[in-house]
Protein backbone atom coordinates (compact mmCIF):
# COMPACT_ATOMS: atom_id res chain seq x y z
CA UNK A 1 0.00 0.00 0.00
CA UNK A 2 2.85 2.33 0.81
CA UNK A 3 4.46 1.75 -2.61
CA UNK A 4 1.13 2.33 -4.35
CA UNK A 5 0.64 5.59 -2.45
CA UNK A 6 4.15 6.77 -3.43
CA UNK A 7 3.56 5.87 -7.09
CA UNK A 8 0.23 7.73 -7.24
CA UNK A 9 1.76 10.74 -5.51
CA UNK A 10 4.63 10.87 -8.03
CA UNK A 11 2.21 10.72 -10.95
CA UNK A 12 0.24 13.62 -9.47
CA UNK A 13 3.43 15.67 -9.08
CA UNK A 14 4.42 14.98 -12.71
CA UNK A 15 0.99 16.06 -13.99
CA UNK A 16 1.05 19.25 -11.92
CA UNK A 17 4.58 20.07 -13.09
CA UNK A 18 3.60 19.52 -16.72
CA UNK A 19 0.64 21.88 -16.42
CA UNK A 20 2.67 24.54 -14.65
CA UNK A 21 5.44 24.45 -17.29
CA UNK A 22 2.94 24.68 -20.13
CA UNK A 23 1.24 27.67 -18.47
CA UNK A 24 4.59 29.32 -17.90
CA UNK A 25 5.59 28.86 -21.52
CA UNK A 26 2.28 30.25 -22.74
CA UNK A 27 2.54 33.33 -20.54
CA UNK A 28 6.27 33.87 -21.15
CA UNK A 29 7.47 36.81 -23.23
CA UNK A 30 9.62 34.33 -25.08
CA UNK A 31 7.05 32.68 -27.34
CA UNK A 32 8.49 29.22 -27.92
CA UNK A 33 7.51 27.45 -31.14
CA UNK A 34 4.80 24.88 -30.75
CA UNK A 35 7.15 22.20 -32.02
CA UNK A 36 9.46 22.81 -29.04
CA UNK A 37 6.82 21.69 -26.53
CA UNK A 38 6.85 17.92 -26.67
CA UNK A 39 4.52 16.17 -24.23
CA UNK A 40 3.57 12.71 -25.55
CA UNK A 41 0.12 11.69 -24.37
CA UNK A 42 -2.17 8.73 -24.90
CA UNK A 43 -3.79 10.59 -27.82
CA UNK A 44 -0.45 11.62 -29.30
CA UNK A 45 1.07 8.29 -30.21
CA UNK A 46 1.59 9.04 -33.89
CA UNK A 47 3.34 11.94 -35.55
CA UNK A 48 4.32 12.43 -39.17
CA UNK A 49 7.88 12.75 -40.38
CA UNK A 50 8.82 13.76 -43.91
CA UNK A 51 11.29 11.26 -45.38
CA UNK A 52 12.89 10.39 -48.71
CA UNK A 53 13.74 6.92 -49.99
CA UNK A 54 16.55 6.30 -52.49
CA UNK A 55 15.83 3.25 -54.63
CA UNK A 56 19.25 2.33 -56.04
CA UNK A 57 18.14 -0.61 -58.21
CA UNK A 58 20.47 0.75 -60.91
CA UNK A 59 23.09 2.16 -58.60
CA UNK A 60 23.78 5.83 -57.96
CA UNK A 61 26.10 8.55 -59.25
CA UNK A 62 26.27 12.26 -58.54
CA UNK A 63 24.45 13.36 -61.68
CA UNK A 64 21.71 10.74 -61.19
CA UNK A 65 21.11 12.07 -57.67
CA UNK A 66 20.80 15.65 -58.93
CA UNK A 67 18.40 14.56 -61.67
CA UNK A 68 16.22 12.69 -59.17
CA UNK A 69 16.08 15.74 -56.88
CA UNK A 70 14.98 18.01 -59.73
CA UNK A 71 12.42 15.45 -60.89
CA UNK A 72 11.08 15.31 -57.32
CA UNK A 73 10.49 19.05 -57.22
CA UNK A 74 13.74 20.76 -56.22
CA UNK A 75 13.93 23.92 -58.36
CA UNK A 76 16.63 23.76 -61.06
CA UNK A 77 17.43 27.40 -60.28
CA UNK A 78 18.81 26.30 -56.91
CA UNK A 79 21.42 24.16 -58.64
CA UNK A 80 22.21 26.81 -61.24
CA UNK A 81 22.76 29.40 -58.49
CA UNK A 82 24.97 26.93 -56.63
CA UNK A 83 27.13 26.35 -59.70
CA UNK A 84 27.50 30.12 -60.15
CA UNK A 85 28.41 30.49 -56.48
CA UNK A 86 31.23 27.94 -56.90
CA UNK A 87 32.71 30.11 -59.68
CA UNK A 88 34.67 27.27 -61.30
CA UNK A 89 33.73 27.87 -64.93
CA UNK A 90 30.95 25.30 -65.11
CA UNK A 91 27.27 25.31 -66.01
CA UNK A 92 24.44 22.79 -66.07
CA UNK A 93 22.43 21.33 -68.93
CA UNK A 94 19.16 19.81 -67.75
CA UNK A 95 17.04 17.68 -70.07
CA UNK A 96 14.35 15.01 -70.11
CA UNK A 97 15.33 11.58 -71.44
CA UNK A 98 13.85 8.09 -71.66
CA UNK A 99 15.51 5.09 -70.05
CA UNK A 100 13.84 1.80 -70.99
CA UNK A 101 10.36 3.32 -70.83
CA UNK A 102 10.88 5.61 -67.83
CA UNK A 103 11.08 9.35 -68.40
CA UNK A 104 13.77 10.84 -66.18
CA UNK A 105 15.73 14.05 -65.66
CA UNK A 106 19.29 14.11 -66.98
CA UNK A 107 21.85 16.56 -65.59
CA UNK A 108 25.05 17.24 -67.52
CA UNK A 109 27.90 19.42 -66.35
CA UNK A 110 29.33 21.75 -68.99
CA UNK A 111 33.01 22.61 -68.47
CA UNK A 112 34.84 24.99 -70.80
CA UNK A 113 31.84 24.91 -73.12
CA UNK A 114 31.94 21.13 -73.51
CA UNK A 115 29.56 18.51 -72.16
CA UNK A 116 31.32 16.15 -69.80
CA UNK A 117 32.10 12.69 -71.09
CA UNK A 118 31.46 9.61 -68.93
CA UNK A 119 34.03 10.20 -66.24
CA UNK A 120 33.95 10.93 -62.51
CA UNK A 121 36.54 13.10 -60.87
CA UNK A 122 39.76 11.72 -62.16
CA UNK A 123 42.16 11.58 -59.22
CA UNK A 124 45.89 11.44 -58.91
CA UNK A 125 48.44 11.06 -56.12
CA UNK A 126 50.83 13.98 -55.76
CA UNK A 127 54.31 13.39 -57.17
CA UNK A 128 53.08 10.18 -58.70
CA UNK A 129 51.20 9.01 -61.77
CA UNK A 130 47.63 9.81 -62.71
CA UNK A 131 44.54 7.92 -61.63
CA UNK A 132 40.85 7.63 -62.24
CA UNK A 133 39.21 5.81 -59.34
CA UNK A 134 42.91 5.84 -58.61
CA UNK A 135 43.46 4.50 -62.15
CA UNK A 136 43.17 5.72 -65.72
CA UNK A 137 40.06 3.92 -66.90
CA UNK A 138 39.56 3.29 -70.56
CA UNK A 139 36.18 1.61 -70.27
CA UNK A 140 32.78 3.18 -70.84
CA UNK A 141 31.07 3.89 -67.51
CA UNK A 142 27.43 3.14 -66.84
CA UNK A 143 26.76 6.71 -65.71
CA UNK A 144 28.37 10.08 -66.21
CA UNK A 145 30.52 9.59 -63.18
CA UNK A 146 33.34 11.70 -64.52
CA UNK A 147 36.28 9.67 -63.26
CA UNK A 148 37.52 9.11 -66.81
CA UNK A 149 40.43 11.21 -67.97
CA UNK A 150 40.73 12.80 -71.38
CA UNK A 151 44.20 11.95 -72.73
CA UNK A 152 44.04 14.81 -75.24
CA UNK A 153 43.48 17.38 -72.52
CA UNK A 154 45.53 15.81 -69.74
CA UNK A 155 48.49 18.07 -70.29
CA UNK A 156 46.63 21.34 -69.96
CA UNK A 157 45.14 20.80 -66.52
CA UNK A 158 46.57 20.77 -63.02
CA UNK A 159 45.36 18.99 -59.90
CA UNK A 160 43.15 20.36 -57.16
CA UNK A 161 43.72 19.06 -53.67
CA UNK A 162 41.26 18.79 -50.83
CA UNK A 163 42.59 21.94 -49.19
CA UNK A 164 41.80 24.00 -52.30
CA UNK A 165 38.43 22.26 -52.74
CA UNK A 166 37.45 23.01 -49.13
CA UNK A 167 38.33 26.67 -49.66
CA UNK A 168 36.22 26.90 -52.83
CA UNK A 169 33.22 25.44 -51.03
CA UNK A 170 33.67 27.66 -47.98
CA UNK A 171 33.76 30.80 -50.14
CA UNK A 172 30.60 29.86 -52.04
CA UNK A 173 27.43 31.73 -51.11
CA UNK A 174 25.46 28.72 -49.89
CA UNK A 175 24.22 27.81 -46.41
CA UNK A 176 26.77 26.82 -43.78
CA UNK A 177 25.03 23.50 -43.28
CA UNK A 178 25.29 22.69 -47.00
CA UNK A 179 28.98 23.63 -46.96
CA UNK A 180 29.56 21.26 -44.06
CA UNK A 181 27.83 18.38 -45.85
CA UNK A 182 29.64 19.04 -49.15
CA UNK A 183 33.04 19.08 -47.45
CA UNK A 184 32.12 15.92 -45.55
CA UNK A 185 31.27 14.13 -48.81
CA UNK A 186 34.55 15.22 -50.41
CA UNK A 187 36.54 14.13 -47.37
CA UNK A 188 34.87 10.71 -47.40
CA UNK A 189 35.81 10.36 -51.07
CA UNK A 190 39.37 11.52 -50.42
CA UNK A 191 39.79 9.23 -47.41
CA UNK A 192 38.70 6.20 -49.46
CA UNK A 193 41.17 7.00 -52.26
CA UNK A 194 43.92 7.68 -49.71
CA UNK A 195 43.41 4.30 -48.09
CA UNK A 196 43.47 2.50 -51.44
CA UNK A 197 46.76 4.18 -52.40
CA UNK A 198 48.20 4.07 -48.87
CA UNK A 199 49.00 7.79 -48.87
CA UNK A 200 47.88 10.70 -46.67
CA UNK A 201 44.55 12.22 -47.70
CA UNK A 202 46.29 15.54 -48.47
CA UNK A 203 48.20 13.75 -51.26
CA UNK A 204 44.98 12.95 -53.11
CA UNK A 205 44.31 15.43 -55.91
CA UNK A 206 41.47 15.71 -58.38
CA UNK A 207 42.27 16.47 -61.99
CA UNK A 208 41.05 20.00 -62.86
CA UNK A 209 38.16 18.87 -65.08
CA UNK A 210 37.26 16.06 -62.70
CA UNK A 211 37.46 18.39 -59.71
CA UNK A 212 35.01 20.80 -61.34
CA UNK A 213 32.56 17.98 -62.07
CA UNK A 214 32.91 16.58 -58.58
CA UNK A 215 32.53 20.04 -57.03
CA UNK A 216 29.31 20.58 -58.94
CA UNK A 217 27.87 17.13 -58.22
CA UNK A 218 28.78 17.08 -54.55
CA UNK A 219 27.97 20.68 -53.65
CA UNK A 220 24.68 20.59 -55.54
CA UNK A 221 23.88 17.28 -53.82
CA UNK A 222 24.34 18.93 -50.41
CA UNK A 223 22.29 22.00 -51.36
CA UNK A 224 19.59 19.93 -53.08
CA UNK A 225 19.21 17.51 -50.18
CA UNK A 226 18.69 20.49 -47.87
CA UNK A 227 16.17 22.04 -50.26
CA UNK A 228 14.24 18.77 -50.43
CA UNK A 229 13.14 19.49 -46.86
CA UNK A 230 13.13 15.98 -45.43
CA UNK A 231 14.18 14.89 -41.96
CA UNK A 232 15.61 11.57 -43.03
CA UNK A 233 16.98 9.97 -46.19
CA UNK A 234 16.78 6.18 -46.27
CA UNK A 235 18.61 4.13 -48.88
CA UNK A 236 17.89 0.74 -50.41
CA UNK A 237 20.56 -1.92 -50.90
CA UNK A 238 22.79 -0.77 -53.74
CA UNK A 239 23.08 -2.56 -57.07
CA UNK A 240 26.80 -2.16 -57.80
CA UNK A 241 26.82 -3.88 -61.20
CA UNK A 242 29.50 -6.32 -62.24
CA UNK A 243 32.27 -7.23 -64.63
CA UNK A 244 35.67 -5.62 -64.79
CA UNK A 245 37.24 -2.36 -65.90
CA UNK A 246 40.43 -2.01 -67.91
CA UNK A 247 42.88 0.38 -66.31
CA UNK A 248 46.41 1.56 -66.97
CA UNK A 249 47.62 -0.77 -64.23
CA UNK A 250 45.61 -3.78 -65.34
CA UNK A 251 42.10 -5.15 -65.02
CA UNK A 252 40.09 -4.44 -61.87
CA UNK A 253 36.74 -5.74 -60.71
CA UNK A 254 33.53 -3.76 -60.39
CA UNK A 255 32.79 -2.07 -58.02
CA UNK A 256 35.95 0.02 -58.03
CA UNK A 257 38.23 -0.19 -54.98
CA UNK A 258 37.26 3.27 -53.69
CA UNK A 259 33.56 2.41 -54.04
CA UNK A 260 34.04 -0.78 -52.04
CA UNK A 261 35.82 1.17 -49.33
CA UNK A 262 33.02 3.75 -49.14
CA UNK A 263 30.32 1.08 -48.99
CA UNK A 264 31.89 -0.87 -46.12
CA UNK A 265 29.04 -1.98 -43.87
CA UNK A 266 26.33 -1.13 -46.43
CA UNK A 267 24.08 -3.77 -48.05
CA UNK A 268 25.03 -4.30 -51.71
CA UNK A 269 24.10 -6.68 -54.52
CA UNK A 270 24.76 -7.30 -58.20
CA UNK A 271 21.91 -7.86 -60.63
CA UNK A 272 24.36 -9.34 -63.10
CA UNK A 273 24.51 -6.32 -65.38
CA UNK A 274 28.11 -6.04 -66.57
CA UNK A 275 28.65 -2.36 -65.94
CA UNK A 276 29.78 -0.08 -63.13
CA UNK A 277 26.57 1.19 -61.52
CA UNK A 278 27.73 2.80 -58.26
CA UNK A 279 30.43 5.45 -58.60
CA UNK A 280 32.71 6.63 -55.80
CA UNK A 281 30.95 10.00 -55.87
CA UNK A 282 27.55 8.33 -55.58
CA UNK A 283 28.78 6.09 -52.76
CA UNK A 284 30.18 9.10 -50.88
CA UNK A 285 26.87 10.97 -51.25
CA UNK A 286 24.97 8.00 -49.84
CA UNK A 287 27.42 7.63 -46.98
CA UNK A 288 27.01 11.28 -45.97
CA UNK A 289 23.26 11.76 -46.48
CA UNK A 290 21.56 8.41 -45.79
CA UNK A 291 20.78 7.70 -42.15
CA UNK A 292 20.18 3.98 -42.70
CA UNK A 293 19.69 1.22 -45.24
CA UNK A 294 16.34 -0.54 -45.43
CA UNK A 295 13.66 -1.89 -47.73
CA UNK A 296 10.92 0.47 -48.91
CA UNK A 297 9.54 2.09 -45.72
CA UNK A 298 5.93 2.48 -44.72
CA UNK A 299 4.98 5.94 -45.92
CA UNK A 300 2.31 8.09 -47.54
CA UNK A 301 3.85 8.93 -50.93
CA UNK A 302 3.90 12.62 -51.80
CA UNK A 303 6.00 12.63 -54.98
CA UNK A 304 8.56 10.60 -56.89
CA UNK A 305 11.52 11.63 -59.03
CA UNK A 306 13.78 9.79 -61.47
CA UNK A 307 17.37 10.77 -62.28
CA UNK A 308 18.90 9.33 -65.43
CA UNK A 309 22.30 7.76 -65.94
CA UNK A 310 24.18 8.35 -69.18
CA UNK A 311 23.80 4.90 -70.74
CA UNK A 312 20.50 3.35 -71.81
CA UNK A 313 20.63 -0.41 -71.23
CA UNK A 314 18.27 -2.69 -73.10
CA UNK A 315 15.62 -4.03 -70.73
CA UNK A 316 17.05 -2.21 -67.71
CA UNK A 317 15.97 1.29 -66.63
CA UNK A 318 19.20 3.07 -65.81
CA UNK A 319 17.67 5.53 -63.34
CA UNK A 320 17.78 6.43 -59.68
CA UNK A 321 14.38 6.81 -58.03
CA UNK A 322 13.70 9.03 -55.04
CA UNK A 323 10.36 8.84 -53.27
CA UNK A 324 9.30 11.58 -50.86
CA UNK A 325 6.45 11.32 -48.39
CA UNK A 326 5.26 11.18 -44.82
CA UNK A 327 6.03 8.35 -42.47
CA UNK A 328 3.75 7.73 -39.49
CA UNK A 329 4.84 5.35 -36.78
CA UNK A 330 4.83 4.90 -33.03
CA UNK A 331 6.98 7.27 -31.06
CA UNK A 332 9.00 4.44 -29.59
CA UNK A 333 9.67 2.98 -33.02
CA UNK A 334 10.24 6.17 -34.97
CA UNK A 335 13.96 6.51 -34.45
CA UNK A 336 16.68 5.53 -36.86
CA UNK A 337 18.52 2.30 -36.12
CA UNK A 338 22.12 1.63 -36.98
CA UNK A 339 24.95 -0.66 -35.99
CA UNK A 340 27.95 0.91 -34.30
CA UNK A 341 31.25 -0.51 -33.14
CA UNK A 342 32.35 -0.01 -29.54
CA UNK A 343 36.07 -0.11 -28.75
CA UNK A 344 37.29 -0.27 -25.16
CA UNK A 345 40.66 -0.35 -23.43
CA UNK A 346 41.66 -0.19 -19.75
CA UNK A 347 44.47 2.30 -19.07
CA UNK A 348 46.26 2.64 -15.72
CA UNK A 349 49.68 4.02 -16.69
CA UNK A 350 48.85 6.72 -19.24
CA UNK A 351 49.41 10.42 -18.61
CA UNK A 352 46.18 12.47 -18.47
CA UNK A 353 47.77 14.86 -20.98
CA UNK A 354 48.27 12.02 -23.44
CA UNK A 355 44.71 10.81 -22.83
CA UNK A 356 43.35 14.17 -23.97
CA UNK A 357 45.52 14.03 -27.08
CA UNK A 358 44.30 10.50 -27.87
CA UNK A 359 40.68 11.65 -27.61
CA UNK A 360 41.34 14.45 -30.10
CA UNK A 361 43.07 12.08 -32.53
CA UNK A 362 40.24 9.55 -32.40
CA UNK A 363 37.59 12.22 -32.97
CA UNK A 364 39.56 13.71 -35.88
CA UNK A 365 39.84 10.21 -37.38
CA UNK A 366 36.06 9.77 -37.48
CA UNK A 367 35.04 8.45 -34.06
CA UNK A 368 31.40 9.21 -33.25
CA UNK A 369 32.19 9.75 -29.58
CA UNK A 370 35.11 9.21 -27.19
CA UNK A 371 34.95 9.25 -23.41
CA UNK A 372 36.75 8.03 -20.32
CA UNK A 373 35.31 6.40 -17.20
CA UNK A 374 37.24 6.15 -13.89
CA UNK A 375 37.78 2.50 -12.92
CA UNK A 376 39.60 0.63 -10.18
CA UNK A 377 41.98 -1.89 -11.72
CA UNK A 378 44.09 -4.74 -10.43
CA UNK A 379 46.45 -4.11 -7.52
CA UNK A 380 44.05 -1.35 -6.46
CA UNK A 381 45.41 1.02 -9.10
CA UNK A 382 43.09 3.79 -10.32
CA UNK A 383 42.68 3.78 -14.08
CA UNK A 384 40.53 4.99 -16.97
CA UNK A 385 38.27 2.98 -19.24
CA UNK A 386 38.66 4.43 -22.73
CA UNK A 387 35.45 3.96 -24.77
CA UNK A 388 35.12 4.78 -28.45
CA UNK A 389 31.90 4.73 -30.49
CA UNK A 390 32.46 4.36 -34.22
CA UNK A 391 31.03 3.28 -37.52
CA UNK A 392 31.93 -0.39 -38.12
CA UNK A 393 34.00 0.54 -41.16
CA UNK A 394 36.19 2.87 -39.06
CA UNK A 395 36.80 0.45 -36.18
CA UNK A 396 40.09 -1.05 -37.43
CA UNK A 397 41.58 2.38 -38.14
CA UNK A 398 40.60 3.68 -34.70
CA UNK A 399 41.88 0.55 -32.93
CA UNK A 400 45.24 1.13 -34.62
CA UNK A 401 45.35 4.67 -33.20
CA UNK A 402 44.62 3.33 -29.71
CA UNK A 403 47.50 0.86 -29.97
CA UNK A 404 49.92 3.48 -31.31
CA UNK A 405 49.05 6.32 -28.94
CA UNK A 406 48.31 4.53 -25.64
CA UNK A 407 50.00 1.94 -23.43
CA UNK A 408 47.27 -0.69 -23.76
CA UNK A 409 48.11 -4.20 -24.89
CA UNK A 410 44.60 -5.03 -26.06
CA UNK A 411 41.45 -3.43 -27.41
CA UNK A 412 38.02 -4.98 -26.94
CA UNK A 413 35.49 -4.63 -29.75
CA UNK A 414 31.80 -5.36 -30.05
CA UNK A 415 28.94 -4.17 -32.22
CA UNK A 416 25.64 -2.91 -30.86
CA UNK A 417 22.49 -1.44 -32.33
CA UNK A 418 21.61 2.10 -31.36
CA UNK A 419 18.50 4.21 -31.90
CA UNK A 420 19.07 7.81 -32.93
CA UNK A 421 16.75 10.75 -33.41
CA UNK A 422 16.53 12.45 -36.77
CA UNK A 423 18.95 15.36 -36.80
CA UNK A 424 19.61 18.33 -39.04
CA UNK A 425 21.52 21.61 -39.03
CA UNK A 426 20.17 25.12 -39.38
CA UNK A 427 22.34 28.20 -39.59
CA UNK A 428 21.26 31.37 -37.78
CA UNK A 429 22.80 34.84 -37.98
CA UNK A 430 23.79 36.65 -34.79
CA UNK A 431 25.37 40.08 -34.34
CA UNK A 432 28.72 38.30 -33.98
CA UNK A 433 28.44 35.88 -36.91
CA UNK A 434 26.73 32.73 -38.20
CA UNK A 435 26.12 29.84 -35.79
CA UNK A 436 24.90 26.36 -36.64
CA UNK A 437 22.05 24.94 -34.58
CA UNK A 438 21.77 21.18 -34.23
CA UNK A 439 18.09 20.21 -34.22
CA UNK A 440 16.82 16.80 -33.12
CA UNK A 441 13.28 15.70 -33.86
CA UNK A 442 11.01 12.85 -32.91
CA UNK A 443 8.24 11.99 -35.37
CA UNK A 444 8.51 15.36 -37.04
CA UNK A 445 8.42 17.33 -33.78
CA UNK A 446 11.50 19.17 -32.54
CA UNK A 447 12.61 17.49 -29.33
CA UNK A 448 15.81 19.44 -28.68
CA UNK A 449 18.08 22.05 -30.21
CA UNK A 450 21.46 23.44 -29.30
CA UNK A 451 24.02 25.84 -30.79
CA UNK A 452 27.20 24.24 -32.13
CA UNK A 453 29.83 24.72 -29.44
CA UNK A 454 32.80 25.13 -31.80
CA UNK A 455 31.03 27.90 -33.76
CA UNK A 456 30.18 29.76 -30.55
CA UNK A 457 33.66 29.25 -29.11
CA UNK A 458 35.34 30.58 -32.26
CA UNK A 459 33.08 33.66 -32.34
CA UNK A 460 33.57 34.32 -28.62
CA UNK A 461 37.36 34.27 -29.04
CA UNK A 462 37.32 36.41 -32.20
CA UNK A 463 35.02 39.09 -30.73
CA UNK A 464 36.17 38.78 -27.12
CA UNK A 465 32.69 38.34 -25.77
CA UNK A 466 31.40 35.81 -23.21
CA UNK A 467 30.74 32.40 -24.68
CA UNK A 468 27.38 32.16 -22.92
CA UNK A 469 26.28 35.42 -24.58
CA UNK A 470 26.94 34.02 -28.05
CA UNK A 471 25.11 30.80 -27.23
CA UNK A 472 22.12 32.64 -25.77
CA UNK A 473 21.75 34.88 -28.80
CA UNK A 474 22.05 31.89 -31.18
CA UNK A 475 19.20 30.14 -29.39
CA UNK A 476 17.15 33.35 -29.40
CA UNK A 477 17.63 33.75 -33.17
CA UNK A 478 16.65 30.13 -33.76
CA UNK A 479 13.47 30.48 -31.71
CA UNK A 480 12.52 33.62 -33.59
CA UNK A 481 13.05 31.92 -36.95
CA UNK A 482 11.01 28.92 -35.79
CA UNK A 483 8.00 31.19 -35.14
CA UNK A 484 8.00 32.52 -38.69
Amino acid sequence: MLLLFIFLHEQKVIRERRISIQKALQSSKLDLPRSAMVWPTANDQQRFMRIAYLDCFSGISGDMFLGALIDAGVAPEIFEETVQALDVGASLQISRVNRSGITATKVDVIVDGERDSPRVGRTEVSDSHEHAHGHNHSHDHAHAHRHESDPQNAGRHHGRGLIEIREIIRKAEISESAKKVAIDIFEKLGAAEAKIHNVPMEKIHFHEVGAVDALVDITCAAVGAEALGVEEIICSPLNVGGGTVSCAHGTFPVPAPATVELLTGAPVLSSGLQAELVTPTGAAIVRALATRFASFPEMKIEKTGYGAGTRDFAGHANVLRITVGESASKIAANTSQEMIAILEANLDDLSPQVFGYVMDRLLDAGALDVFGTPVQMKKNRPGTLLSVLAKPGDADKLAQIIFVETTTLGVRRREEQRHVLARKWQTVSTQFGDVRIKIASLNGTVSSYAPEYEDCRRIAVEHRVPLKLVMQEAVQQYLQSAKQ
